[in-house]
């Protein structure tokens, strides 16, 4: 069943395979799978994971608190996003509130609109109304992850492309991603 969850210790397996893919496109260098593979190692990246959503927490000071979730079909890791509970200057520019990614081996199957969906009513949850959330203007699938969440064009920085997405009177998600 596809679902968000909280970075869990159940998709360890799964999630160092799609780590393998995305080192592949070049991306996530810093997460060295060798290091990840030892449990006690991933347990701690997951404290990590789950104490970003902390105001409290220590962090820089180009960070902001944000509640890291993951998408997954029981036991498979598919995807991740992060809601950021505010904007700084640098996210008002790049990155918004809302920020994901699929696994490649998982892209192009709708997990990205379903899992956009099933996040926008946590958003909500957290006070935030309309979610600003910004794409690459050569990323074409993220746009449409975006539109068909109803996502309004809101104008341009750079290359970067940015929209509003309401998150308040929305329908919540049911089993299989579907709002």
């Amino acid at each position: 069943m596809l679902r968000l969850v909280t970075p869990d210790l159940s998709l360890h397996d799964s999630f160092l395979q799609a780590l393998v893919e995305y080192h592949r496109e070049g991306r996530h260098l810093d997460l060295t799978i060798d290091a990840l593979r030892e449990p006690a190692a991933f347990a701690r990246y997951l404290a990590t994971l789950r104490a970003d959503a902390r105001a409290e927490t220590h962090r820089s000071s180009t960070r902001v608190p944000q509640t890291n979730l993951w998408w997954a079909d029981d036991d498979q890791y598919l995807g991740r996003i992060s809601i950021r509970h505010e904007l700084n200057a640098g996210l008002r520019r790049i990155g918004g509130h809302i920020g994901y990614e699929i696994r490649p081996s998982a892209r192009l199957r709708g997990n990205g609109k379903a899992m956009l969906a099933a996040a926008l009513p946590v958003a909500a949850e957290l006070g935030i109304d309309p979610a600003l959330i910004t794409c690459d203007a050569t990323n074409a699938a993220s746009r449409r992850v975006i539109e068909s969440n109803g996502g309004r064009y809101a104008g341009r920085d750079g290359s970067e492309l940015h929209f509003w997405v309401p998150t308040s009177d929305r329908p919540r998600a049911r089993a299989g991603g579907q709002a």
